[in-house]
């Protein structure tokens, strides 16, 4: 008897998991292929598939994790869920691998061992790429991305350009000047002259702005200077990048926005500085719409401890308060970075959905971030999220989303869903196809230069000159003038002069000779 119930009792067992693996394969099955029911299917752990619900996606969110670990696929398969989903998204691409999301996937061994895993049928898989834009800051392998000198700001530009204190505040005096005038800074060009009016002008600003320093005005000249040769000039001008164009959909996908990065990679602050600029764009255009089933964008930040190193407290402070608040905005940030101690903890603690790839510890410091990015998680009663950061795999992860309530789940070790796209980067003539056939083809190919500070000053500067100039004739011609009065009354004195004198000998050689004539009369 005792036999028969413990039979029973496995068979119940054996039917009760078959039952619930057929329902993890066709749950797998339905949301490998879409977004489905509010959640967004990312990982897979022992227990089944993970999810980051979607209207808990906005929350921001971090991928770390040591460099060969997995971060670029998984932030290849972030992207091309929330594009299934219709959600746009940005993103900066290192090294050319994530251009494969643009193309059909295939199945290989891999996936074929993580289906095994899954008990999922490949042939139910559909393998597809998503609609993509190419974007380049220097317009070699996508559509330009421009702004002016004024949106971008003086403080922003300032940081690009390594200026000090005093110098930030000559730069912001400029800016305020050329608003005051109405004279426009669009590029770099403009921003040189303008600088040269100010220093040019100083005494005339220095009573309402303050003491303007020739020499902070030479140091921010050869900065410019530097900056040009680095390939900034081609960043400012118009037409000036508009950021709706970043939130589009095609055929029910989401947009995947790459951005061209492994040229700007090579000048670390014009990257950050440029992705600073976009997200403060995003934000000061987006409107307030509260929270959604989904985001309206999600904003990939690759190499994100970029963005903080060597930056002034006053900005660490600006980006914390956009991070905070971009959210209610319906825009997702999402950073990435090798640990999470690369992140200030006022923006770390904005990052409710997170994804821990392996970390190595051959150092002290080393051992210190394992320490912090563990202490960072809920911890799982079944396992020390410290020592499996140690021992995770490649594509293997330490998860937590945030529940339906805002809270952060347990955290949880999985295997991250592999791309339905390519893996790889793909061909100069498939980017090249892609660009051309984009809807924004040749929208943003032609530089515009319109009058703005430079023309106008120049035009100030040849009307002051043709006014000196006709000033100078003006005392030119009246000393002419003058000249010619003086030498015609010295000619009418020089002739009175004369005709007198003639006149007074005439009288005198009349007189003398009518005495002659009176004296040899009377003698006769």
């Amino acid at each position: 008897m005792k036999q028969k119930i413990v039979h029973l009792i496995n068979i119940s067992v054996y039917v009760c998991k078959a039952v619930i693996t057929s329902y993890l394969c066709i749950k797998l099955i339905n949301i490998i292929k879409m977004y489905k029911e509010g959640q967004l299917y990312v990982a897979h752990s022992a227990e089944g598939p993970i999810h980051i619900i979607g209207k808990m996606a906005n929350r921001h969110g971090l991928i770390a994790g040591a460099t060969g670990t997995g971060k670029t696929v998984t932030l290849q398969v972030l992207a091309e869920t929330f594009s299934q989903a219709g959600v746009p998204c940005f993103m900066a691409d290192m090294k050319g691998d994530l251009s494969g999301i643009s193309q059909t996937g295939g199945l290989s061994k891999f996936i074929e061992k993580r289906c095994t895993e899954w008990n999922m049928d490949t042939t139910t898989l559909t393998f597809k790429g998503c609609p993509v834009r190419f974007y380049d800051v220097y317009g070699e392998q996508g559509h330009p991305m421009r702004t002016t000198i004024e949106k971008m700001g003086a403080i922003l530009l300032a940081r690009l350009m390594d200026l000090n204190e005093t110098q930030t505040g000559i730069l912001t005096l400029t800016f305020r000047i050329a608003k005051d005038e109405n004279l426009p800074l669009i590029d770099m060009k403009d921003l040189r002259l303008m600088l040269d009016y100010v220093a040019q002008n100083s005494k005339k600003y220095s009573t309402t702005y303050g003491n303007i320093s020739s020499a902070s005005i030479g140091a921010i000249q050869r900065s410019l200077l530097a900056l040009s040769e680095q390939g900034g000039d081609k960043f400012f001008g118009e037409p000036a990048f508009d950021i709706y164009d970043l939130l589009q959909t095609e055929g029910g996908q989401g947009v995947m926005n790459i951005l061209a990065a492994d040229k700007l990679m090579l000048q670390p602050k014009l990257y950050s500085t440029f992705l600073m600029w976009l997200l403060t764009e995003i934000y000061d255009k987006m409107p307030e719409i509260g929270d959604m089933e989904l985001p309206k964008m999600v904003f990939f930040f690759d190499e994100a401890h970029m963005l903080f190193k060597d930056t002034s407290k006053a900005l660490t402070d600006k980006i914390e308060q956009i991070v905070r608040l971009i959210r209610s905005k319906g825009i997702g940030v999402y950073f990435i970075s090798q640990s999470p101690s690369d992140l200030p903890e006022a923006i770390l603690g904005q990052c409710g959905n997170r994804v821990q790839h392996a970390l190595r510890a051959f150092t002290p410091k080393d051992q210190q971030a394992v320490r912090v990015a563990a202490q960072t998680f809920r911890p799982n009663p079944s396992f020390e999220t410290e020592r499996e950061i140690l021992e995770l795999g490649t594509g293997e992860a330490l998860v937590s989303f945030l529940d339906e309530k805002g809270a952060p789940s347990i955290v949880q070790k999985a295997k991250i869903l592999f791309p339905l796209s390519q893996i790889g980067a793909i061909t100069t003539e498939q980017r090249s196809t892609i660009n051309s056939s984009s809807r924004i083809s040749g929208k943003y190919d032609t530089l515009i230069d319109r009058e703005s500070a430079f023309e106008r000053i120049v035009k100030q500067r040849e009307a002051e000159e043709k006014k000196a100039a006709e000033a100078k004739e003006d005392v030119k011609t009246e000393k002419q003038r003058k000249s010619k009065r003086s030498s015609s009354t010295g000619k009418s004195i020089l002739a009175s002069v004369i005709g007198t004198a003639v006149t007074y000998f005439a009288k005198t050689i009349a007189t003398q000779l009518a005495r002659n004539l009176t004296k040899k009369s009377k003698k006769r």
